[in-house]
C-alpha cells in the first residue's frame, strides 16, 4: 500500500466535460465530487480551457463538497494577469474554507498565441517575474511589482475576507529552466505525460536543488498519471491515442515522453487490472511523487471510471 501520507487526486477535464446527455456541468461535478470524496479521493483537479472555467468550478465543487480538497492542474498565465488570478483564487479559497491549491503554467505556445491573437512574452523571464508578482498578491501585498514582462499596481485592497489560509501554487513545469523557476518561487510542480524516469532523473532533482537553493521547502511534485482500471486494456489504449494524439505535436510533451523512452503520449496510459494499475502507481511513488493525480479514468465510461476511483481506496 501506498504511505498514509500519500494524496491522490483525480482529474476531471476535457472529455469529462463533454459528455453525451450531459444537462448541467456544474451538478454532474459535484455529483462526482461526492463520489471521488467517498472513495478516499484527496483533490480533485479541475483543467482549464475556453468553455468553464477552472477556478471558479474549483470553488463551487469544494463548497458543495467540504471534505475534499480542490485545485486547478493547470490555469495559463498567459493571458491573464496575475491581479485577476490571485483575485479569483483568493475568492476560491474563501469558498472552501482553505482547501484551494493554485495551479498555473505557461500554456502551449502554439495553441495559446494563435487563440488569443497576442504575441506570447519571453517564457522563462514571465514566469518568473509572473510567480513573483502572484504570490505577493495571493499573500495580500498590494505593494508595486515592476518586471520586463508585467507590471502589478494594484490601486485597491488586494486581501479578501475569509481567505486567510496561505494558497499553495504549483506549477506546470518540465523543462529544466521552468522546474528551476518553479523550485526558487512556487511550492512545487504538477506534471503530466511526464513518467516514473523523467520525473526520477529530470524533475525531482532540479526542482528540489533549485528549492534548496532559495531556502525553500522540499518541493511537492504532483504526478499526472492517465490511467484507467479495465479487463480490455487494448480498447483503452486505442481510445487513449485518440485522445491524447494533441500532445505528440507539442515539442515540450515530445520532450519528456522521449525521455520515458516511449514515442508517444499515449503509451504512458495505465490500463488494466487493479494490481496492473496499482503497481504502476507505486513507480511514480517510488519515483519520487509526493502526490498522485489521476487523469482520464472516464476513457472507457462510468463503469471502467468508477472501478479506477474504487482503487484508491486500496492503494
Amino acid at each position: 500500500m501506498a504511505p498514509a501520507h500519500t494524496r491522490i487526486g483525480i482529474f476531471l477535464g476535457g472529455t469529462f466535460a463533454h459528455q453525451s446527455g450531459l444537462t448541467n456541468l456544474v451538478d454532474h461535478t459535484v455529483e462526482l465530487a461526492h463520489e471521488a470524496a467517498h472513495n478516499g479521493v484527496h483533490t480533485l483537479w479541475f483543467g482549464q480551457g475556453v468553455d468553464y472555467d477552472a477556478i471558479q468550478l474549483a470553488a463551487l465543487v469544494g463548497r458543495e463538497v467540504p471534505t475534499i480538497q480542490v485545485g486547478t492542474s493547470t490555469v495559463p498565465m498567459y493571458p491573464r494577469h496575475p491581479l485577476l488570478v490571485a483575485a479569483a483564487a483568493k475568492t476560491a479559497q474563501a469558498a472552501t474554507d482553505g482547501r484551494f491549491r493554485l495551479g498555473v503554467g505557461l500554456g502551449a505556445r502554439n495553441l495559446l498565441e494563435p487563440q488569443f491573437g497576442l504575441p506570447y512574452p519571453p517564457q522563462i523571464q514571465h514566469l518568473r517575474e509572473y510567480l513573483v508578482a502572484l504570490r505577493r498578491l495571493l499573500d495580500g501585498d498590494g505593494s508595486r511589482f515592476e518586471g520586463e514582462t508585467l507590471v502589478s499596481r494594484p490601486v485597491t485592497p488586494v486581501t479578501v475576507a475569509g481567505a486567510t489560509a496561505r494558497i499553495p501554487i504549483l506549477v506546470a513545469a518540465m523543462g529544466a529552466k521552468a522546474l528551476a523557476a518553479a523550485g526558487t518561487f512556487a511550492d512545487g510542480t504538477a506534471t503530466y505525460l511526464a513518467g516514473p524516469r523523467a520525473i526520477a532523473e529530470r524533475i525531482r532533482p532540479v526542482i528540489t536543488e533549485a528549492a534548496e537553493a532559495a531556502g525553500r521547502p522540499v518541493p511537492r511534485i504532483v504526478a499526472g498519471v492517465p490511467a484507467v482500471v479495465t479487463d480490455d486494456p487494448d480498447a483503452a489504449h486505442a481510445r487513449a491515442r485518440a485522445v491524447l494524439g494533441f500532445y505528440d505535436a507539442i515539442p515540450s510533451y515530445q520532450k519528456v515522453v522521449s525521455h520515458e523512452g516511449l514515442s508517444r503520449a499515449a503509451d504512458l496510459l495505465l490500463a488494466g487490472d487493479e494490481d496492473t494499475v496499482r503497481a504502476g502507481l507505486h513507480r511514480y511513488l517510488d519515483a519520487g511523487s509526493t502526490e498522485l493525480m489521476l487523469s482520464h479514468t472516464e476513457l472507457l465510461g462510468d463503469e471502467a471510471r468508477a472501478r479506477t476511483w474504487a482503487l484508491i481506496r486500496n492503494l
